[in-house]
């Protein structure tokens, strides 16, 4: 059994994102660099739940309306990132 040896500090990101975008954030996650274990790239873990919200008195939703509570499904990923500039990328590519 192969072992992975790296010094580089290793890191989870775990993200919430709606199914329809999550073929464009993994893609985007994997070309900044994450995912990558010892052979292997594009190494991910994908659950699919629902998530909930209430919209406070100054907010301004994208979705629902203030005071209702919302349900809407979400993919949940998990996915290592090897090393701080790595993490950072991939969190910058989630913003975009």
């Amino acid at each position: 059994m192969a072992t992975l040896t790296s010094s580089a500090a290793r890191f989870k990101l775990v993200f919430f994102v709606p199914p329809s975008a999550l073929i464009a954030c993994k893609s985007a996650i994997f070309t900044a660099g994450a995912g990558r274990l010892g052979k292997y790239s594009e190494c991910c873990f994908t659950a699919m739940g629902t998530g909930q919200f209430r919209p406070g008195d100054k907010a301004n939703p994208h979705i629902g309306s203030v005071g209702v509570l919302e349900e809407v499904q979400e993919a949940r990923v998990e996915v290592l990132c090897h090393g701080e500039d790595v993490t950072r990328k991939a969190v910058e590519a989630l913003r975009m």
